[in-house]
């Protein structure tokens, strides 16, 4: 029994040869349905190129020559599903979906896909679709956005994409990029249906089919029964889907050419049409074990893997081609044998391309390319005034942050008509603390959309969206609650420029209420004050104001940057200051500050300075602005003359305008509100030292969760704390 993955290759490929001369088939349904001659043909040349390309990449790993071989032998049938679709369907593919890739590139026309795969597996520079960076599928031309999951992670934004379908046709977004009469497909494993990712975007698929909102969402299950080394329970997948509310099952054998054409066309059919999700649940079979490195007899039995290999999708397909007398076997065992040539050919010339040799290269598509906007027309003075209503009053009077993101969203959804907002609570609650009131009454449901519980289904939708030109800015009710489905932003927004070449993106602003200091309320799951996991996403703008003015100017620079930069960004609203009105005395009214003019805004980077004091700077963002302005009061009255340096963006950070600011000081106290271990204080403390010279300390929250009740604020830094430790830091100088 060969134990080598390579002798397995080689075994499935003379097998091939041998039962194809000989006229030994396995055994299987005739030939039936709508698949005609020609386009058998062309789905049987897809899969020899499938099967010829997954030998060659594992060949070239094998001599150096290549880096990814979880290959697409066994899954040959998706070159059936790419045939019954409309190649302007958007697909968000499974990782062993190069047949469906291959099929839809000869339904297109006009690309050389032979060359373009052997160029990803061989990590090529020259790569058209990641330039390099991975081996990915996925095809701008194809409408195939690249896909990097293995665990299902790419089907919430494919609800996303299949829900914009249907706004797009009511509210056509500038920059739209799926075509009207389209649907959206997603296909994964079946080891994959158990990721709950996966499992919140069904629920979320089906809850909104079952409200009669269209979702014309195409899901593909290729079940090949098992996970790495883990089994599926046979029967698990059908059960799970044949009576699932809101989604219509389809089922077919994926080693049958054309019952695979025939239930995809019924299933497209039935989607297209009925605006609606289907699942098509697609029987394959896995050869040659999970990947490159993978010895399936570890856990499975001689029978088992040569039960699978005699299995072999490309004999039936050969049997089937001959019963419906549409070519000869020797006629299939030519192009099948033509086509390994060919490839291997290409794959010589493929393996002296130039690859990715420095950071420069490697960095240079993780910022998206800008893009030119229209301009956009200032929304009709009586149309604005309608719109605010009596909110008009509230503008010539000062207002708390709250108060004021509200007036800001509204100017900006007045004024960006492909902005859509969504969230938990946000259209007719308006949010947890009022933040989207009257949003939706004032801009329709479909534009302040009330989700379900789902964190993942929330920035999924948003990204789907994204990618067919409309605008969100999706809120997460509280910071805590965005570690449910971090990776939203981290594997699949922030890299889908990355590993695209900057040719497709996902522009958003993700608004996030955060940080602690709320008066007894919640504790931990309302009060987070760690901004780390999203401080270290390439790619990533994270920026927070302190008050009511700088939050209105930086959000209208969020959306700028989305809109006009591709940016991926993160609003992080303090909630503590939402409605904070006093700075030093009940009553005085320092916190609260004028709605500033819709034409201005903060650009980023741009840092923000109160006071002109020399002998400190207090370093600080968000509340620790708020606090530090209360402690420079009490600093004067100590004969320290300090000043506040709100950094706003705190990643990037602004390392020049920081270092500039604190130039005149004699020394800089870093005051920060997140924890000192992995807080955005070790960073500032770097960059201070690689561009100040002058002596620093940093007052940081403590490593701890945050507590309700009167201790709500023990762990974090305090007016008090500040003082004290500016006294410190300035009396050690002297």
């Amino acid at each position: 029994m060969a134990s080598n993955p390579a002798d397995r290759v080689a075994i499935v490929h003379d097998n091939f040869l041998r039962r194809v001369a000989a006229g030994d088939f396995p055994q299987g349904a005739p030939p039936a349905g709508p698949l005609d001659d020609i386009t058998a043909v062309s789905i049987f040349r897809s899969a020899c190129l499938t099967r010829a390309l997954d030998r060659e990449s594992r060949r070239m790993q094998a001599a150096g020559q290549g880096y990814y071989t979880i290959g697409p032998s066994g899954h040959e049938g998706l070159a059936s599903l790419a045939a019954a679709l409309d190649p302007a369907d958007t697909a968000f593919l499974h990782y062993r979906d190069a047949a469906f890739q291959i099929q839809r590139a000869e339904q297109v026309g006009g690309t050389t896909i032979a060359w373009d795969m052997l160029l990803s597996y061989a990590c090529s520079a020259e790569d058209p679709i990641s330039g390099g960076r991975h081996k990915v599928l996925g095809s701008k031309a194809l409408n195939i956005p690249p896909q990097t999951s293995t665990i299902a992670s790419h089907l919430p934004k494919a609800v996303g994409a299949a829900y914009s379908l249907g706004l797009a046709r009511r509210r056509p977004p500038e920059f739209r990029a799926m075509a009207d009469h389209s649907i959206a497909v997603c296909s994964f494993g079946d080891a994959s249906v158990n990721h709950s990712t996966a499992q919140g975007a069904f629920n979320t698929a089906g809850w909104t089919s079952f409200q009669s909102i269209p979702l014309p969402l195409l899901l593909v299950c290729e079940d090949n029964g098992i996970g790495i080394s883990t089994k599926s329970p046979r029967g698990w997948v059908r059960a799970n889907f044949e009576n699932r509310p809101g989604i219509r099952y389809f089922a077919c054998d994926g080693l049958d050419m054309f019952d695979t054409f025939r239930a995809a066309q019924d299933a497209a059919r039935y989607v297209r049409m009925r605006r609606k999700p289907a699942f098509l649940h697609m029987r394959t079979i896995r050869l040659y074990g999970h990947a490159g490195a993978d010895m399936a007899m570890a856990y499975l039995s001689r029978e088992e893997v040569e039960a699978e290999e005699a299995s072999d999708p490309l004999l039936h397909m050969v049997r089937q081609l001959a019963e419906a007398e549409i070519m000869e076997p020797a006629e299939a065992l030519a192009v099948y044998s033509e086509t390994a040539a060919r490839v291997a050919r290409i794959a010589a010339q493929v393996v002296q391309r130039p690859r990715l040799q420095n950071a420069d290269q490697v960095m240079q598509s993780l910022i998206p390319p800008k893009r030119d906007c229209a301009p956009l027309p200032a929304p009709d003075p009586a149309l604005r005034d309608g719109v605010f209503d009596s909110d008009m009053a509230a503008m010539q009077k000062p207002q708390p942050m709250g108060k004021i993101i509200n007036l800001a969203l509204t100017d900006l959804m007045l004024s960006h008509p492909d902005i859509v907002m969504m969230g938990e609570d946000i259209a007719r609650k308006g949010g947890n603390y009022g933040i989207t009131q009257r949003l939706s009454a004032r801009f329709g449901k479909d534009r302040v959309i009330d989700t379900l519980l789902d964190e993942q289904a929330i920035l999924g939708l948003a990204i789907g969206m994204a990618q067919n030109g409309f605008l969100p800015v999706p809120e997460i009710q509280f910071l805590a609650y965005l570690h449910n489905a971090e990776d939203q932003l981290r594997g699949e927004a922030a890299t889908l420029p990355f590993f695209s070449d900057g040719q497709f993106t996902n522009p958003m602003v993700v608004r996030i209420s955060g940080f602690g200091y709320q008066r007894g309320f919640g504790g931990h799951f309302h009060n987070d004050n760690s901004v780390a996991v999203l401080r270290d996403i390439p790619g990533l703008i994270l920026c927070t104001p302190s008050n009511g003015r700088d939050a209105a100017l930086m959000l209208r620079e969020c959306v700028r940057l989305a809109r006009e930069e591709q940016r991926l960004v993160v609003f992080l609203e303090p909630i503590a200051l939402y409605a904070m009105r006093d700075l030093h005395t009940a009553g005085d009214g320092g916190w609260l500050t004028h709605y500033p003019d819709p034409a201005d805004s903060i650009p980023l980077g741009e840092v923000g300075v109160h006071g002109t004091g020399t002998d400190l700077a207090i370093v600080t963002f968000a509340n620790g602005a708020y606090l530090a302005r209360q402690a420079l009061l009490l600093l004067a009255q100590r004969g320290i003359d300090a000043r506040v340096i709100d950094i706003r963006w705190l990643s990037p950070l602004p390392a020049s305008a920081i270092a500039q600011a604190v130039a005149a000081c004699r020394a800089a106290l870093i005051v920060d509100e997140t924890r000192r271990t992995g807080g955005v204080a070790e960073a500032l403390m770097a960059l201070l030292d690689e561009n100040a010279d002058l002596p620093k300390a940093r007052l940081t929250a403590e490593d701890s969760f945050i507590p309700t009740g009167p201790a709500y604020a023990a762990t974090m830094p305090s007016r008090d704390s500040i003082v004290d430790a500016a006294v410190a830091l300035v009396e050690g100088l002297r």
